[in-house]
């Protein structure tokens, strides 16, 4: 049996957009556990997975976040050849290797068809993380996206979501590191997915610099030969590399509104040129620019 859980923060996205994809992907005997929001996503996965970590029947548990909306009506089979590898601890959509903090599309990106649906300047979708120039599924990454997670039966028995990260912020990259960590996989698989969000990737900035932080400490000090005690200066530099990183992504946002409204614009202009009135008065408007160009001879 595949189960689908959802931590819903926010039940008009649920309605709208995991629930109908969940309902596409689920198999009659699939369990669906939408919990109400129980103090941060990392305490309500939590939740399930206690709930579930005795089941002998578990294939797998597909944690989808509210505005993630499973596109893939293959889902389940796709997840069960995923998982063919006992190895295999964490599958998502899209996800990537190299990665050294928060950021993680900083690193070497994989992807599925996944796309990022926006209601900014008019709405408008495109695919998620292009600007990355994305590797295609399948791909064994360090970390994947969290508004897709699919759960081993092994993870959801052996790992848990760190509930003391500030903000939830990395929830994803550190379970997936908890992970490898223990010698399995984390797995990008052709799931095709649809991310409704906005064009921010970064909200926050000086609390998601907080976590950056954070999750670098962290995992630094569980590697071979980390100091116990850390310098002031290694203190100042991650504190500058978070900050670098926040700057990063809210520049990458810029360009995705840029381009957003560039798109907009070209909607109106397409609707404006394409009506009776426009191709109608075509002829006057050529006269006229013929006019005001034998006007400006004149005046040379």
């Amino acid at each position: 049996m595949i189960a689908f859980g959802c931590s819903v923060f926010d039940p008009e996205s649920y309605r709208r957009y995991a629930e109908p994809g969940i309902r596409v992907a689920a198999e009659p005997d699939s369990e669906i556990q939408a919990l109400a929001f129980a103090g941060g996503i990392p305490r309500t996965y939590n939740l399930m997975l206690d709930k579930l970590a005795g089941r002998d029947d578990l294939e797998a548990l597909a944690l989808v976040h509210p505005h993630a909306e499973v596109a893939e009506p293959d889902f389940c089979r796709k997840v069960r050849h995923a998982l063919r590898d006992p190895d295999v601890g964490v599958v998502g959509c899209v996800g990537a290797s190299g990665v050294r903090g928060l950021a993680w599309w900083e690193g070497e990106v994989a992807s599925a068809r996944v796309l990022h649906r926006y209601t900014e300047h008019g709405g408008g979708e495109e695919q998620a993380y292009s600007w990355t120039d994305p590797n295609p599924a399948p791909a064994e990454v360090d970390c994947v996206d969290g508004f897709l997670l699919v759960l081993s039966p092994w993870a959801v028995r052996n790992i848990r979501f760190d509930e003391t990260l500030v903000g939830s912020h990395g929830f994803d990259v550190d379970f997936c590191f908890q992970v490898r960590e223990a010698g399995r996989k984390v797995v990008v698989a052709e799931l095709a997915t649809v991310h409704h969000r906005s064009l921010e990737l970064v909200k926050e900035p000086e609390l998601w610099a907080e976590a950056h932080i954070q999750l670098a400490e962290k995992w630094e000090r569980k590697m071979p030969g980390a100091e116990s005690d850390v310098p002031e200066w290694k203190l100042r530099a991650r504190r500058a590399e978070a900050e670098r990183e926040a700057a990063r992504a809210f520049a990458q946002a810029n360009l995705l509104g840029s381009d957003a409204r560039i798109l907009a614009l070209q909607r109106s202009l397409k609707e404006i040129t394409s009506t009776t009135s426009w191709r109608v008065t075509e002829p006057l408007r050529r006269l006229n620019l013929r006019r005001a160009e034998r006007r400006e001879r004149r005046a040379s």
